[in-house]
């Protein structure tokens, strides 16, 4: 598998980039643009960490020295709700005390300004897997696989596509396997401006059960759901 065919795990992902170099912000966002299907990009320390509050990304691009607060102060305020959201840092400082304050954030890859779409490339590589928990084909159950990068279930000999919705759903359920999800917590994660009806999820449920496994997303009367493997 070659770098590109990874960066499809990124094809139903959203991210957020901040950096306040106006020219900078507009090449990493392009370059982002390729492979998510969500991106968002703020010029200040203070609109990232509003974003970050108000918005469920998948994944963090920031940089550290910006207007009004900085990347890793942001950062710092985002770990205190989120442990597990992959993290790039960019940034013109080497100092030690820099990339000390990035490590202690537990940030996927730090890189040195400026960014060359190669470096950038290598970083995402390692964001995809760290998304996916190092495994870009999941067992669903021992007859029924999921790969994360073509967004295909494979049940027995049949093979599956699923919608963009279906597979951003299952890939939300898929990282917190075995955790109750309340249907806020899915329609913030699956609809950013206006959110419809808990009948939107289930519908989509309906169609994943089909897909996969009628055992595999359990409801939760009330509540949401629970993904078991």
């Amino acid at each position: 598998m070659n770098d590109y065919d990874l960066l499809d795990i990124f094809s139903n992902k959203k991210v957020l980039c901040a950096d306040d170099k106006t020219g900078a912000l507009k090449n990493i966002v392009e370059i982002l643009e390729v492979f998510f299907e969500n991106v968002t990009g703020v010029s200040d320390g203070e609109k990232a960490l509003e974003e970050a509050q108000n918005n469920l990304y998948d994944v963090l691009i920031f940089d550290i020295s910006m207007p009004k607060m900085d990347g890793l102060e942001a950062l710092k305020i985002i770990r205190e709700q989120n442990k597990t959201i992959p993290v790039v840092i960019i940034s013109a400082h080497t100092d030690q005390e820099y990339l000390w304050r990035a490590v202690d954030l537990k940030i996927t890859k730090y890189l040195v300004k400026p960014v060359e779409k190669k470096a950038l490339i290598k970083a995402l590589n390692i964001v995809a897997l760290e998304l996916v928990n190092y495994k870009v084909i999941v067992n669903l159950t021992n007859k029924i696989t999921y790969d994360f990068c073509t967004k295909v279930i494979k049940k027995d000999t049949k093979i599956i596509k699923l919608s963009k919705s279906e597979s951003r759903l299952l890939e939300y359920f898929l990282r917190r396997e075995n955790e109750i999800i309340t249907y806020d917590c899915i329609l913030d994660y699956m609809w950013e401006f206006e959110k419809p009806t808990k009948e939107a999820i289930k519908s989509i449920v309906k169609e994943l059960r089909k897909k996969t496994d009628d055992k595999l997303i359990k409801n939760l009367y009330g509540v949401g759901y629970i993904c078991e493997i």
